[in-house]
């Protein structure tokens, strides 16, 4: 089977933050497997991953052999019931995302889950009041900028000034759609949310981050089925532009088209423009010369240069979300931006489906 984003779950080094058993954390919902990244990047940063559940005890088993420290929880009230547990990581189905969310803070848990956070924006102001209610923590696995290094570089180089003020960012996410194993809620967008929401959501953030935009308007959004006819709920193809709060824009692409040949699941690339200079990301390949990811090209006033960045900088985002649940700070990632990124990416889908006439029945 050619490699799918479905299932990247990048490794790093080990880089702890805490003593084994200083920070428990539990997984819940096991239907897409970005919830090996999660795992991974949490116990490298020195979380202790206690328990696995999901209704499937297929994937039980399979994560218990990835994961031999856990055990199997015979429910999610077992894990909330757990006063030992402080965090609680899904990547379940799309749409229910934010109800176990709720469930879990609800239980006096952090939760951190998978992009995208949410689906609809009732959703959106559920899981708000309930981290005002409760003061817990709603973080969000942006995979495509918190675990690849070049990414996560690229804001190093522009908290640094490399190249001035960043203007513009360009993003294109392109996924191998590998329809013949694909999960039914794959093809439901009342269940995945619909392209912009669901792998659009990358983009969003990173535009969000790079620009240091705290709000944006989305100008254009559109959806697409191009080459999908038996799966008319499937979006293979969106696009949008947005206007950042302090003048900025950005443009993304994301598409299913990735083709067999390419030795990866995605060219997933990223442009940053800024007046002093631009940023390439070639995040997973440089097609045609290097398999595997980690390249970044920079020019300024100054060079003109390429850097691997492959183990140089690390995943911080992990051990940085484990400090800030015990010490209640905000450093790994803000909680207004992560609700923002997922609110611009409703609202592009929504425009996106306005524009082709279809009906929300989910709202």
């Amino acid at each position: 089977m050619p490699a799918s984003g479905m299932n990247y779950a990048p490794k790093g080094k080990p880089n702890p933050v805490v003593k084994p058993g200083e920070f428990v954390f539990a997984a819940i919902g096991l239907d897409h497997g970005h919830i090996g990244g999660m795992c991974n990047g949490l116990v490298e940063a020195g979380a202790t991953l206690k328990y696995i559940y999901d209704p499937d005890p297929n994937k039980v088993k399979r994560y218990l052999e990835m994961y031999p420290q856990a055990v199997a929880a015979t429910s999610e009230g077992q894990v909330f019931e757990d006063k030992e547990v402080a965090l609680v990581a899904s990547a379940n189905i799309a749409s229910e995302r934010c109800p176990l969310g709720l469930r879990a803070m609800e239980a006096g848990k952090d939760y951190f889950t998978d992009k995208a956070p949410l689906t609809t924006l009732g959703q959106l102001e559920a899981a708000k009041a309930m981290v005002e209610k409760t003061g817990k923590k709603y973080a969000v696995y942006y995979s495509e900028r918190l675990h690849v290094e070049a990414a996560i570089f690229a804001g190093q180089l522009i908290d640094d000034g490399a190249i001035g003020r960043v203007v513009q960012t360009m993003g294109m996410g392109p996924h191998r759609a590998g329809l013949g194993w694909r999960p039914d809620w794959f093809f439901k967008r009342e269940q995945y949310g619909g392209i912009l929401c669901d792998i659009g959501s990358h983009q969003i953030e990173q535009f969000l981050y790079y620009t240091g935009s705290k709000d944006a308007e989305i100008m254009a959004a559109q959806v697409e089925n191009f080459n999908n006819p038996d799966h008319p709920g499937l979006d293979d193809f969106g696009d949008c532009t947005l206007k950042g709060d302090n003048g900025t824009t950005g443009y993304f692409r994301v598409d299913w088209f990735t083709p067999d040949g390419l030795s990866t699941w995605g060219d997933g690339r990223t442009f940053i423009l800024g007046t002093d200079g631009f940023i390439e990301l070639r995040k997973y390949c440089d097609l045609g010369r290097a398999k595997g990811g980690g390249h970044l090209f920079l020019a300024n006033k100054e060079t003109e240069q390429y850097i691997d960045v492959n183990g140089k900088v690390g995943h911080p985002y992990f051990g940085q979300l484990i400090l800030d649940c015990l010490n209640r700070t905000e450093n790994a990632m803000t909680q207004e931006h992560a609700f923002k990124a997922a609110e611009l990416c409703v609202k592009a889908q929504r425009i996106a489906e306005k524009a082709k006439g279809i009906t929300r029945e989910y709202d």
